[in-house]
């Protein structure tokens, strides 16, 4: 069984915000590796798990001609069609553009599309898609004799979409939890015939126990009873792999969860997932009893650091987005504006950024034009903004770097990825200082007067790092991060945010804040504190991405000084480090006040800094 997932419409090996090839991400590349693993087995079955429309601007130009009409396939589908794909399942991002675009998009797919979770909002909540498939296949056995086996998918997406989406799906659909959804339908999977079940889930590895409408749900759903194998997704990481090591019910050299095995094949097509099953027939029918799994990478990285591919690029899925993928080029490459500096993200998270600030100001401008005569008007508008490209999971290149001179309209792009509509919240002074605190989870505790310490959390998402522009403040790194899971925004505690001011005076904790933000942040993602439904006062289609160009557009410029909002509180004689790309040490001189370091090389391609507090 081999599969991809999260390919984010990364049809080619190509980067259109750098112009350039990038050897770690192309579904051309996978399939590659998907005709050598055919080659090497007669009996052979191709998924995909999700999140496969959206992602970059090849994406988002094909949504809107989706939206318009169908006059040619989507090329991501029409990249898959060429593949002979046996069943896919749907991924969270799927539905950012909205259920008709989704629902266009696949009326091209020549495989079955399945979603047990997801139905749409009517009496009865009919179902959109199929919730399995049972697909009968001939199948060789090691003899040489040919059998029918039937073999059953079905899949999975994270409950959340209908609160990630709020303004698109509201009224819709309607999701179900993953678990309970499984533990009804596999049973009669088995009953209509099903000698292997496969799950698709669309969901990172968590918890081995259940919990209602959770997330990452692949390590609990492979424990329920009549699942032979998972394919995982949504979170961007590979299984198997040492990153899951210690987790219950996750057996690494094995590759399997909860004894079953399972796959995870990484991001925008960097690996192909396999997993091989030994079936065995009795009187009772087959059953599986052996596999194994493994995540084949499209790329290495050479002893200088490099990224080379290890494979080329199937000339039929090439063909496939030819046309597509030129007239992306075309569009992307035109000049919007000019840049008197660079613009980067390598030190969003250590330090205020500039390129954060002009995101800040166009979500702000437009808010405030917004509330222009409303009740809302005279109070004061923050921006909430977060760095979206700050390395993590996305690899050492996966930073804004944008040289001064020419701005294409790749770059502002660039700065804005996601396909979020623009919102407003109402906080009070509490809540602000509860937000900034909650984006202080960021990083470790550290201990004052000692050296060298890790300063950032891993399992915290940069995305999850809002900047607050408007205010000014400090993180004090001594205290612990607060668990805003069970802590209440205004309970006395370690709040690690100290000198909160708003135009120079201390922020009163009663005063009303506007916070211009995001679609995703208002509708409950990253679990901040004070958004509520009640608390949301504006809401609005318009994308921030097309609200950022606009602004760049209008201003004829993407200026972006402006004084920095926050930085960390003085500990002396304590230093901390961290890790960004390698582009990073051109831009030393932009942490001066942090007397910067360069302490050398770091896993996967990263370069280590040290930061004196």
């Amino acid at each position: 069984m081999l599969s991809t997932t999260d390919l984010h419409v990364h049809a080619l090996p190509y980067d259109y915000y750098g112009d350039c090839e990038c050897p770690s991400k192309g579904l051309a590349r996978t399939a590659t590796l998907i005709a050598h693993a055919r080659a090497e087995a007669a009996n052979c079955l191709l998924f995909d798990n999700g999140d496969l429309l959206q992602g970059n601007p090849l994406g988002d130009r094909a949504a809107r001609l989706t939206g318009r009409a169908r006059s040619t396939p989507h090329p991501m589908i029409a990249a898959m069609n060429t593949l002979g794909y046996d069943a896919a399942t749907l991924g969270n991002h799927d539905f950012n553009y909205g259920l008709d675009v989704l629902l266009t998009a696949l009326q091209d797919a020549q495989y079955p599309v399945v979603s047990a979770n997801v139905a749409r909002a009517l009496p009865g909540d009919a179902p959109l898609w199929p919730a399995y498939v049972l697909l009968d296949r001939k199948m060789t056995d090691d003899t040489g004799v040919q059998h029918t086996l039937r073999i059953g998918v079905i899949g999975f997406c994270p409950p959340q979409i209908v609160q990630w989406d709020q303004q698109l799906l509201s009224g819709r659909i309607v999701t179900r939890d993953i678990i309970d959804t499984a533990r009804d339908l596999v049973p009669q999977m088995r009953a209509a015939g099903a000698d292997v079940i496969v799950a698709l889930s669309h969901s990172g590895i968590g918890p081995l126990q259940a919990t209602p409408g959770m997330e990452n749900a692949s390590t609990a759903l492979a424990a329920v009873p009549g699942i032979d194998a998972v394919v995982a997704g949504h979170s961007h990481l590979v299984f198997p792999s040492a990153q899951f090591e210690g987790m219950e019910g996750v057996d690494v050299a094995a590759g399997t969860l909860v004894g079953k095995p399972a796959v995870m094949a990484g991001f925008w097509g960097s690996h192909l997932g396999v997993i091989d099953l030994t079936l065995t027939r009795a009187v009772q029918g087959w059953s599986v009893t052996d596999g194994r799994s493994e995540a084949r990478p499209i790329w290495a990285r050479t002893t200088d650091r490099e990224l080379v591919p290890l494979v080329a690029s199937a000339a039929p899925v090439v063909a496939a987005v030819r046309k597509a993928h030129a007239a992306t080029l075309r569009l992307m490459r035109r000049t919007v504006s000019q840049t008197k500096q660079p613009i980067h993200s390598y030190f969003a998270l250590v330090a205020d950024m500039p390129a954060l600030h002009l995101v800040a100001r166009a979500q702000a401008n437009y808010v405030r034009h917004a509330l222009g005569g409303t009740r809302w008007a005279d109070l004061p508008i923050l921006s909430a903004v977060a760095p979206f490209k700050a390395g993590g999971r996305g690899g050492a290149h996966f930073y804004n770097d944008i040289p001064a001179g020419p701005l294409a309209l790749r770059h502002v792009a660039d700065l804005y990825q996601y396909p979020n509509a623009i919102r407003a919240v109402r906080l009070s002074g509490a809540q602000v200082r509860a937000w900034l605190d909650r984006s202080a989870c960021m990083f470790n505790q550290i201990t004052p007067g000692m050296t060298d310490q890790p300063l950032m959390n891993p399992d915290f998402p940069s995305y999850d790092f809002d900047i607050l522009c408007g205010v000014t403040w400090q993180i004090d790194l001594s205290l612990p991060a607060r668990n805003m899971q069970e802590t209440a925004p205004d309970a006395a505690g370690s709040c690690r945010i100290t000198n909160l001011a708003h135009n120079g005076h201390p922020i009163d904790p009663d005063a009303e804040f506007i916070i211009a933000t995001n679609s995703f942040r208002a509708s409950g993602g990253g679990c901040f504190p004070g958004v509520t439904e009640d608390a949301v006062i504006f809401e609005d289609p318009q994308m921030v991405r097309d609200i950022v160009l606009r602004h760049v557009l209008r201003h004829g410029t993407a200026a972006t000084s402006s004084p920095p909002a926050w930085r960390f509180a003085p500990l002396p004689g304590t230093s901390v480090w961290f890790d960004s790309g390698p582009g990073a040490v051109a831009h030393l001189d932009d942490l001066a006040a942090l007397r910067a370091e360069v302490i050398g090389d770091a896993p996967d391609g990263f370069t280590r800094f040290r930061l004196h507090l």
